[in-house]
């Protein structure tokens, strides 16, 4: 049986095009700076998103580390949404290897932190409180892209009260091209680089819907990544013929932006069908994730053996979550639909 695999975007493989691209690539020695594939990539994005410089990163949780080390010193803090993953699923990292403290946020409906809470939470200069360096925002966050208004809006007010601005954009492209398909910005890229100008430093995954097996890029000024690159080496990030994985994520940028407009039409079909499932209230997606609830008493337990059952992937680690990505068709998604159709039908 095959698996359609909805468990994250995460999972995906590389086409054998990028393989191609992959085994293809000049390579170097990346400590010494002299890897040519990685500082193609590096240098490529950064001027894509209107930065001055980009350091290529193993994983997302890295870069984001990296980065909330390089805005802030011990003793700082950053505030962050209570969902975020900077705060929520990176293992505290933040906290124990940059003795920085979190202020987390509780969200708004559409994923936002609202201004006045930010406004709030920023701790008076005084020896009693932790020094309020940062404001981190995510975007998309749970599926949901924040509106342009609102990152213009919390730019000013970090600005205006001293904070730096970092965005983990591990899934940034998949909020530009929803930005893009609503007439906002002439197109996805042009969409990436109007989000990151609210921000000093932005991390970007490439191994989520963009389809590449490994690798982040932060990006900020030549100055940040300075420091930035100080800490990659200090949490294991010395790199050599990282080229490789750099090929990969620079093929991903050039082929795979502007097709993830098709994994959010996917996550469409997979919401409309499964809202039409009683027992089952679906979130609208936004971009491709799809999150649901189980409202039929006693059919929440089984639902995820059941969907395995019958070759189908999800996740429920506090709300059912389904992920399209490039390694999902329609015939996956009318699977899914289907196999929880008939769960609920027994």
């Amino acid at each position: 049986m095959s698996i359609v695999d909805l468990r994250s975007d995460t999972v995906t493989q590389p086409s054998a095009a990028m393989r191609e691209a992959m085994m293809a690539a000049p390579l170097g020695d990346d400590v010494f700076g002299d890897d040519p594939s990685v500082n193609t990539l590096q240098a490529e994005l950064a001027e894509r998103l209107g930065f001055e410089a980009a350091l290529f990163m193993p994983t997302g949780t890295q870069s984001n580390l990296c980065a909330l080390m390089s805005h802030c010193q011990r003793g700082d803090e950053y505030l962050v949404g209570q969902y975020a993953h900077t705060y929520r699923w990176e293992g505290g990292g933040a906290a124990v290897l940059g003795s920085i403290q979190p202020q987390p946020i509780a969200h708004a409906p559409d994923g936002s932190l609202p201004l006045d809470e930010i406004e709030a939470q920023i701790k008076p200069d005084d020896a009693h409180f932790a020094r309020t360096r940062l404001l981190a925002l995510e975007n998309t966050i749970g599926g949901k892209v924040l509106p342009m208004g609102y990152l213009a809006a919390a730019s000013a007010l970090a600005q205006r009260r001293g904070l730096a601005r970092h965005l983990d954009g591990a899934r940034l492209f998949n909020a530009a091209v929803a930005v893009a398909q609503r007439g906002e910005a002439a197109d996805a890229h042009a969409a990436a680089r109007a989000i990151c100008g609210h921000f000093d430093s932005v991390s970007v995954c490439f191994s989520k819907g963009l389809g590449a097996p490994v690798g982040s890029v932060l990006c900020g000024s030549r100055e940040f990544i300075t420091r930035a690159h100080r800490w990659r080496k200090m949490t294991g990030g010395g790199l050599r013929q990282a080229g490789l994985l750099a090929a990969a994520a620079r093929y991903a940028l050039h082929h795979h932006v502007e097709r993830l407009a098709q994994d959010h039409a996917l996550a469409q079909r997979l919401a409309d069908g499964l809202a039409a499932v009683p027992g089952l209230a679906v979130e609208a997606p936004q971009t491709n994730i799809v999150f649901a609830d189980v409202s039929a008493p006693g059919k929440a337990q089984g639902l995820l053996p059941f969907l395995k059952s019958r070759g189908v992937l999800a996740t429920g680690l506090y709300r059912l979550r389904f992920v399209t990505h490039l390694d999902v068709d329609a015939a996956g998604v009318d699977r899914a639909i289907a196999a929880t159709r008939e769960y609920f039908a027994a």
